[in-house]
């Protein structure tokens, strides 16, 4: 009896409830099995845990208790009745009816609990990637009103241009405070240094320290001058008789600088040493290339001397076409180029009609004396 009043209890609540999903404990989805192409082994299903049931006759009862449609004395009045049915069809009916309407509860719970997969298509559209991060706070939605990446490109190079047009325009001329005036170097600094800055940008090229002296402005004489700019080598301009070295070897301009400036002591140490002077080797400029500019003849320069037989010869010149043009013996180059240009038609000829005449005669007797000849 007690099995009929909880069959009766469950029809009753699914039928109150407008097709509201409820599981019962009794009935547990069948996990999907994984078959597995290659296997030696038969398949093993996980067994259940101990403290499952347990969990779901409780979910159970705490939703019987939850719920305020079922009411116990009604169900009761409607078992009476049943009872004293003595056709007991209406139970029957009843039954069915429930039996169909909890049938088709399981079936839509089933299908909102596990959702059927879509097949699997040829670039897997459908298949999620649990490796890809999805931002939840939907902030990669894409704003149609908004305007395109280049276009915020274009406005944050905008923006640096106005900054540094307000850095130009207010900061650039609190500087002149710091300023100070030149002064050219003295004999005490013949040396000197270059160095490379990007605007507070990083580059590798930031480091290098470039130094320049000329032989001459160091304490040497000439015998000692002449070593070093061997010693120096290609490092020396024979032109401009400077020399130029560099470094970029540490990660700080001023350890290069120190590294330079320890090289140039060496190399005034070694110029100044006496037990070899390099009498012997040739000073070798191989290594640049002498560029020979041109330069204005002084012949061709004007001078008084030059002006003036230029204006005499001018005189004599207009002298000698004075005296042709009065002779008549002088050309006329304008008349010369358009005659050569537009040159004279030359007079039609006509010719005379029995001579036409005459010759189209004779061609024609030409051609009947001559055999025809067939191939």
């Amino acid at each position: 009896m007690a099995s009929a009043v909880q069959s009766m209890r469950l029809c009753l609540r699914a039928a109150s409830r407008s097709r509201r999903a409820a599981i019962p404990a009794t009935i547990a989805p069948r996990p999907g099995l994984r078959i597995r192409p290659f296997s030696s082994t038969p398949i093993q299903q996980r067994p259940p845990a101990k403290n499952d049931d347990n969990e779901l006759d409780e979910d159970l009862e705490d939703e019987y208790e939850d719920d305020d449609d079922f009411d116990p004395i009604e169900a009761q009045r409607q078992l009476r009745e049943l009872r004293q049915d003595s056709s007991n069809e209406k139970a029957w009916q009843m039954h069915e009816r429930a039996v169909n309407e909890i049938n088709s509860t399981f079936v839509e719970a089933e299908k909102m609990r596990f959702p059927r997969k879509a097949a699997n298509q040829f670039w897997g559209e459908d298949e999620e990637d649990p490796d890809m991060i999805v931002d939840e706070s939907n902030d990669d939605a894409v704003d149609e009103e908004d305007i395109m990446s280049m276009a915020h490109a274009k406005f944050e190079e905008y923006r640096e241009y106005r900054e540094y047009a307000r850095i130009a325009a207010w900061q650039m001329p609190l500087l002149s405070k710091l300023a100070v005036p030149f002064e050219p170097p003295t004999a005490q600094e013949p040396l000197r240094f270059r160095y490379t800055s990007y605007m507070g940008e990083f580059h590798p090229a930031e480091q290098k320290v470039v130094v320049e002296f000329c032989p001459k402005d160091l304490p040497l004489d000439e015998a000692q001058q002449q070593k070093i700019r061997k010693l120096l080598g290609p490092r020396w301009n024979p032109e401009t008789d400077i020399a130029k070295m560099s470094c970029e070897l540490f990660d700080h301009p001023a350890q290069n600088k120190r590294y330079l400036g320890n090289l140039v002591n060496k190399l005034v140490a070694r110029a100044k040493d006496p037990t070899d002077m390099f009498e012997d080797i040739p000073l070798d400029t191989r290594h640049h290339t002498f560029k020979v500019k041109p330069k204005f003849p002084k012949e061709w320069r004007m001078t008084e001397e030059r002006r003036q037989f230029l204006e005499d010869t001018r005189e004599k010149a207009l002298l000698l076409d004075k005296t042709k043009e009065e002779a008549g013996t002088l050309v006329d180059g304008e008349a010369k180029i358009n005659l050569s240009f537009n040159p004279p038609r030359a007079a039609f000829k006509p010719e005379m009609a029995h001579v036409r005449v005459g010759h189209s005669l004779s061609s024609s007797l030409f051609r009947r004396q001559q055999p025809n000849v067939r191939r």
